[in-house]
Parts: structure tokens; C-alpha cells; sequence
């Protein structure tokens, strides 16, 4: 017996034909790229960009306002923001958040509005980014600061590529 999937996904959704939803994912009017796997319980709003090959695991929030390009982890339970001052009612204003390619985000992590976390840049669990992360970066704590630089890896990788078990010849 085939269990048949409960998830969201509103027309204005695009969706690449290779990206993998899970059950109970709620998508509304973003873009997904190719090979890009979202987990169970994830809540994308309108807007939303998802680049190609990224990872999303269970209980993540992305408002309207973020991007997330290529190759991007983001681990279970963190939460984006785009208002600094939110209210129940009234005006608020968006303010856009990026994470650039080859970014990690440590599991449990707040981000704040308005900040880019930088290219291969590593967030470490638990952290509040508030302010800007530069480029191969790694940062953690509340709020996060940056603690060490690192080289690259998708740039310098010298790790031999794994054909154990692969169907291709």
C-alpha cells in the first residue's frame, strides 16, 4: 500500500522536476532548484528562492525575503526572520536575507533579518546571527561571531570520488 504524501504546494510554487518534498511541507509561491531534498514539517513563504542541491532539514521557518543559493545545508529547526520590529498589526518592513552557495547553517540557529551569510561560510548550531558573515567564515554563538577563517573546501577538495556501490559503469 502506497502512502500518499500531505504537503502544501500553491500553484505560484515552482518546483525543479529532480528536488525531493517530504510530508508536511508547506510551500507557498517560492522556487525550488534541482536535486534540492526539503524535509518533513519545513514552511517556505512567498517569494522564497532555493537555489540548486541544497538541503533542508525538518522544522525550518524561510519568510518571504529570503534567498538561498546553490549547495546550501540548513539543519533541523532553524528559523529566518525578516522584520526587526514585528507587530501583530500594522506596517512592518521586510528587510531581505542571503545565504550564499556552499553555506552551512548549524541546527537550531536564529537568523536575523537583513544579514548574508557568505560563500562556504559555517554557522554553528545554536546561533543568532545578527550582523553579516563573510566569506569562508566559520561563526557561532548569541549573538554569532566569527572565530576562524577556513579554506574553501568546494575550491581545494582533493577527496577521491566514491564509485563503491554506484549503478553508473
Amino acid at each position: 500500500m502506497r502512502r500518499r504524501p500531505k504537503y502544501s504546494i500553491l500553484k505560484k510554487s515552482k518546483l525543479a522536476q529532480s528536488s525531493r518534498i517530504y510530508d508536511q511541507v508547506n510551500l507557498y509561491g517560492c522556487t525550488i532548484g534541482k536535486n534540492t531534498k526539503i524535509d518533513a514539517f519545513v514552511y517556505v513563504e512567498e517569494g522564497v528562492t532555493i537555489g540548486d542541491n541544497c538541503k533542508i532539514r525538518p522544522f525550518v521557518f524561510i519568510p518571504t525575503g529570503v534567498t538561498i543559493e546553490d549547495n546550501v545545508f540548513v539543519g533541523p529547526s532553524v528559523t529566518f526572520t525578516n522584520d526587526k520590529y514585528p507587530k501583530a498589526h500594522g506596517e512592518w518592513k521586510l528587510l531581505e536575507t542571503r545565504v550564499k552557495k556552499f553555506a552551512s547553517i548549524g541546527a537550531g540557529s536564529v537568523i536575523n533579518p537583513g544579514v548574508t551569510i557568505g560563500e562556504n561560510a559555517l554557522i554553528g548550531s545554536g546561533s543568532v546571527v545578527t550582523r553579516d558573515i563573510p566569506d569562508n567564515a566559520i561563526a557561532f554563538g548569541n549573538p554569532a561571531r566569527v572565530v576562524n577563517r577556513k579554506v574553501p573546501l568546494h575550491v581545494t577538495s582533493t577527496r577521491p570520488r566514491n564509485t563503491r556501490g554506484s549503478l553508473q559503469s
